[in-house]
């Protein structure tokens, strides 16, 4: 009975975080889960504080990336981005889709991708708006694509990255080795695929004289900031540091600087920051640790075992695949947690872990619930007055997941079976 409620209430709190009923913010959902676990008793207060202590790491790192982004917008650097992009697209569709494409991959490797979701989308239809384009659907498309297929390119593109790994993050090297290509692979297919799709659309022309903001102070101020946090990132992950710190310091010193810089509040930043991001993972963290009371990380961490032995390369392809799937039924950040403490635990040769990875980084380009990303970018599209509908977004994901996600995976197997 206690193993069922505790299903039953993470599952409500999943789909509540999914669907929002009554318009209520999704870290309500995952909060009020946490809650009701523990006010039935089904999981003690220590073991709550053990699953929110899992997540320092995350919070931290959200923390840092979400003032780095806010501190950028609020100086208009992606507005000055997305512009020069513009200009330098000569009046071409196709060549306007590619640079916006390029940028999404930039902002997501070293911002991550829930800073391509929040902050590149009102650049990009800032952007659009200005070259006078008649379907800006296409050119807001990439900025949820590519915020998950460039998402594994680092350690520092996805949070979901530090979940699967946890403290056995490999060093840069190690992992530029593991994904450089897989990477390569999930990028340019995506991009292709989602050129072919939106093909018809691409073919108007689009406004050449395009005027080119002054970047300010701040502004130049923040691309440092930003480029020595990515230097900073880059140097914890090479000596295999957590990167959740180095991250919140760096943001925060950014941050600090731009603001004193341009002599404002510090609270016209820290209003639009997406806190509730935190408590939101924080619940998560709580939901996954009372799963694991019902014995589920035991029954994976079995089967995965299992299948390794009898075949790696079937086991590659289901577990990739599968948490794909899984993803875009409970969202990729609670499937993250639990694939994470099922890879810690169940010591499985690499090829299999990477597998996992990338279904739960690429696997959400499916639907708009795959990802916290996605659904960031949803709230960012409806305040700039655009809107896709579930089915929508599903029937175009089936193309512009698909076909990456196997191609990568079969990158991933073809360099096990033979390097």
């Amino acid at each position: 009975m206690t193993q069922s409620l505790i299903w039953i209430i993470t599952l409500l709190s999943i789909g509540g975080v999914i669907i929002q009923p009554f318009k209520l913010p999704e870290f309500v959902w995952a909060v009020g889960g946490a809650v009701l676990l523990l006010a039935l008793g089904l999981i003690t207060p220590a073991e709550s504080l053990s699953g929110i202590a899992r997540g320092t790491d995350v919070y931290l790192f959200l923390t840092g990336m979400m003032l780095l982004a806010e501190t950028a917008r609020e100086e208009k650097l992606f507005d000055w981005l997305a512009a020069h992009a513009t200009q330098r697209a000569n009046g071409s569709a196709g060549q306007l889709f590619g640079l916006i494409y390029l940028v999404g991959i930039v902002v997501t490797t070293f911002l991550s991708n829930d800073a391509t979701a929040v902050v590149l989308t009102p650049a990009v239809a800032a952007a659009v708006k200005t070259a006078r384009v008649k379907n800006p659907l296409p050119y807001l498309f990439i900025c949820a694509f590519i915020a998950n297929a460039a998402s594994f390119v680092l350690p520092i593109s996805n949070p979901a990255n530090l979940v699967i790994y946890g403290t056995h993050m490999p060093p840069l090297l190690v992992w530029l080795g593991h994904y450089t290509l897989p990477s390569v692979v999930s990028i340019v297919t995506t991009y292709l695929i989602l050129r072919y799709t939106q093909r018809d659309a691409l073919r108007e022309s689009v406004a050449q004289n395009i005027s080119i903001p002054t970047l300010s102070p701040g502004g130049r101020m923040a691309i440092i900031g930003i480029a020595a946090t990515a230097l900073i990132l880059l140097g914890a992950s090479a000596l295999d540091e957590p990167l959740g710190l180095p991250t919140a310091v760096t943001g925060i010193l950014t941050s600090a600087l731009v603001l004193m810089r341009a002599r404002k509040n510090p609270w016209v930043v820290i209003k639009d920051v997406s806190w509730a991001v935190l408590p939101l993972v924080a619940g998560l963290f709580v939901l996954v640790e009372a799963l694991a009371k019902t014995g589920v990380i035991e029954e994976l961490t079995t089967l995965l075992r299992t299948n390794t032995a009898r075949s790696v390369s079937e086991t590659t392809w289901l577990s990739g695949i599968g948490i794909a799937m899984a993803c875009n039924l409970v969202n990729n950040l609670p499937a993250g947690l639990i694939a994470g403490t099922v890879v810690q635990a169940g010591q499985l040769p690499e090829v299999i872990k990477s597998a996992i990875l990338i279904g739960i980084d690429l696997g959400p380009n499916l639907s708009v619930t795959g990802s916290l990303a996605t659904i960031l970018w949803l709230v960012a599209l409806r305040r700039e007055g655009q809107s896709v509908s579930a089915w929508s977004f599903l029937r175009l994901g089936a193309l512009v997941m698909t076909i990456p996600l196997l191609c990568t995976l079969g990158v991933v197997w073809l360099y096990h079976l033979y390097f």
